[in-house]
């Protein structure tokens, strides 16, 4: 982010961070989504706080708050006139209904203030993944996440990363019909899918972005998850391995 931000401030540009799985995670003292002009959170149904759909803009560029306010309310000033700085509102700008309900609303506002028990608690099902497969990484069978010294996680999920595509896939298909445990790989690549190439038709491929796509399997993370359990999973990938 340092280095985006330098290229920014040097090129006259906003930045605009997709912060969507990083509430409460922090990039050197600062948390995700406030160092950019603007910080997207989602709300998403896998995220570490849901409401089932929806996220929430952060907006650190203050001449934005008036725009970003219009496009939440369907492109009409009506906060304004709530708020009596005008005597009607209209439509004045682009914009979409992005207004949750009070119910949507009281579900999630309710997981924020346990937000830090929730961190803490997912921190701790990382923190005895990364503990009981240490012994494999070590053993060179597959790799554990990286996590900077100068970043703080907030453990929303937690993957491993395999020899090769054959091995994860072996592993995957080995824990679903053997161990009735299901572990999913991540995004395909943006670069090879259908919209990619049809915004950026010149890009080149990405051998490494390729490579790490084909190897990377992420285990059973969910707050409910217990101690039992996942030891059930990780001797279940030892066993494999």
């Amino acid at each position: 982010m340092d280095t985006i931000m330098r290229i920014a401030k040097k090129h006259n540009l906003f930045v605009i961070e997709d912060a969507a799985q990083g509430v409460i995670a922090k990039y050197k003292g600062k948390f995700l989504g406030t160092i950019g002009d603007l910080g997207t959170y989602s709300f998403h149904e896998t995220k570490n706080y849901s409401s089932g759909e929806g996220g929430a803009i952060v907006i650190n560029n203050p001449e934005m708050i008036e725009r970003a306010e219009i496009i939440r309310e369907k492109g009409t000033n009506r906060s304004k006139f709530f708020r009596g700085e005008v005597d009607k509102y209209t439509w004045v700008d682009v914009g979409s209904s992005y207004l949750p309900s009070e119910i949507i609303a009281a579900f999630l506002f309710a997981q924020l203030e346990k937000a830090e028990k929730i961190n803490q608690k997912r921190l701790e099902i990382w923190q005895n993944y990364y503990d009981g497969l240490k012994e494999l990484e070590e053993k060179k069978v597959l790799r554990l996440p990286i996590i900077p010294d100068d970043c703080q996680h907030n453990a929303h999920m937690f993957y491993i990363i395999l020899r090769d595509e054959k091995t994860r896939n072996d592993l995957m298909d080995f824990l679903k019909k053997e161990k009735n445990i299901l572990s999913v790989f991540h995004y395909v690549p943006l670069h090879s899918a259908p919209m990619g190439k049809k915004t950026a038709p010149n890009n080149p491929e990405l051998p490494i972005t390729n490579n790490l796509s084909g190897r990377i399997l992420r285990l059973p993370f969910y707050y409910n998850l217990t101690t039992k359990e996942q030891n059930y999973i990780i001797e279940s990938v030892k066993r494999f391995l």
